[in-house]
């Protein structure tokens, strides 16, 4: 039996450890068991031989961020085999003891990683998924590195800030579509799977919560390397009012150059890089020079 957290153990905890959470870190915990039930079950985390996956493994879950543990525990109470990378060496540290006391028959499941998450380049068992309450400050880049990284993951399900959400699942031609929308699209079908209060956090954030999910498709058929297609949505999007032509300048060494590459690959010079899909991305990359990608497009 799993002894999920609740708002007077979150602070008991926090207390027993001299610690509270820090904007450093972007560190808002989830207080609320509730919650963190819903997060596992959107993600569809499942448990071996349970239910109507009897016979098959346990979810392999990486979770960035895991605080004082009140998503791991829902992610063990679930059957998961969950890897939890903190960067806080006194949370990485207090996690398996928490674990230990709350969910003493799951605690072999668990494996906690004292590390950046930017830098985490290898996990075993591989990831399945990516289940996580995001820190604000670096929710994208993360996401990005994790889907790169891992070719395993078949699904993320991450709680973010709103804002942070309606980019990623941003259509070509809204007003949020940009950079993090793009480049979410070359990896994965993404949409919002619901909203999330702020009660339900400790300290209380300014600022209101969405849940993405990002289920892995097929990358665009392309010529070019990844590197070089992201390095043309970078620049589509920097002078964000700019028209192809001119933004594409500097990486095809003049507006005219530009203005061929757009034309060879099918496409009105005076576009904006926030009516193209990632698909058009990729196919103007295929025309355009490849220096520059070493320095953009990560």
């Amino acid at each position: 039996m799993v002894d999920l957290l609740g708002p007077t153990d979150i602070r008991t905890l926090a207390e027993a450890l001299g610690t509270s959470p820090t904007k450093r870190w972007g560190q808002n915990f989830v207080v609320d068991a509730g919650t963190v039930r819903r997060i596992v079950r959107i993600a569809g985390v499942r448990g071996s031989g349970s239910g109507a996956d009897a016979g098959e493994p346990a979810s392999a879950v990486v979770e960035v961020g895991p605080g004082l543990g009140s998503l791991t525990l829902a992610l063990l109470e679930a059957g998961a085999l969950v890897t939890a990378v903190e960067i806080d060496p006194r949370l990485a540290a207090a996690l398996p003891a928490t674990v230990a006391e709350r969910a003493p028959e799951a605690a072999h499941r668990l494996t906690v990683i004292q590390a950046d998450a930017l830098r985490v380049t290898s996990l075993d068992p591989p990831p399945a998924l990516l289940v996580a309450n995001l820190p604000y400050n670096v929710s994208v880049p993360v996401i990005l590195h994790f889907l790169e990284t891992f070719p395993s993951l078949e699904r993320v399900l991450v709680m973010v800030q709103a804002e942070v959400a309606d980019r990623l699942a941003a259509p070509p031609g809204s007003r949020t579509y940009g950079i993090p929308s793009a480049k979410a699209a070359w990896y994965c079908d993404v949409r919002k799977a619901g909203s999330v209060g702020r009660a339900v956090f400790w300290p209380v954030p300014r600022v209101d919560s969405t849940l993405v999910l990002m289920e892995r498709r097929a990358v665009p058929v392309t010529e070019v390397p990844r590197e070089h297609v992201f390095a043309v949505v970078d620049a589509a999007f920097a002078q964000r009012r700019k028209a192809l032509r001119g933004a594409l300048a500097t990486m095809a060494g003049s507006p005219g150059a530009a203005e061929a590459a757009l034309r060879a690959a099918g496409f009105d010079p005076l576009t904006r890089g926030e009516q193209l899909t990632i698909t058009d991305f990729a196919a103007i990359a295929e025309h355009l020079p490849r220096s520059t990608s070493a320095t953009l497009g990560r």
